[in-house]
């Protein structure tokens, strides 16, 4: 059995409905070897790293920046975990009221440190989340529940 972790923070909605649509694509009925855990990121920890085998992200867009939960999530695991987990397989969503990037990059520079492994592109959805990009959450969650259950990460 592996294990997936979802971390995420919202505060208008909108991070959480991409949220439930990756934990609903990596739950999916042909998907068997695979636990989904999907916590707010100020509910997750360090044990919840050490559980994981795969990891998805996601944030808001705050003032060109990953949202202060986020952050906050990492500072309280970065030392934590530090050379006790085995690199992991991750990917991000962003709910961008401008362009994302700036969320991204801080979020890949703090990746890299941990070690995380980005296996797919991340995804920004500018505004609220249209159903077509709830669906590419959900083949998020899926793409990356698939390859952990078939040892591809």
């Amino acid at each position: 059995m592996k294990n997936f972790l979802i971390v995420y923070h919202s505060q208008s909605g909108n991070t959480q409905r991409m949220a439930q649509a990756v934990q609903n694509g990596a739950k999916n009925k042909d998907i068997e070897g695979v636990e989904v855990r999907m916590l707010n990121a100020l509910d997750a920890g360090p044990s919840d790293l050490l559980w994981a085998n795969g990891l998805i992200l996601g944030t808001p867009e705050n003032f060109g920046y990953m949202s202060g939960a986020l952050k906050d999530f990492f500072d309280r695991t970065f030392y934590a975990v530090e050379g006790k987990i085995a690199p992991l397989p991750y990917s991000v969503f962003i709910s961008a009221g401008n362009d994302g990037s700036g969320a991204m990059r801080s979020i890949e520079r703090i990746a890299n440190g941990y070690p995380f492994i980005s296996v797919q592109p991340a995804f920004i959805c500018k505004g609220a989340p249209s159903s077509s990009d709830l669906q590419h959450c959900s083949e998020m969650g899926q793409a990356l529940a698939s390859g952990l259950e078939l040892g591809i990460y």
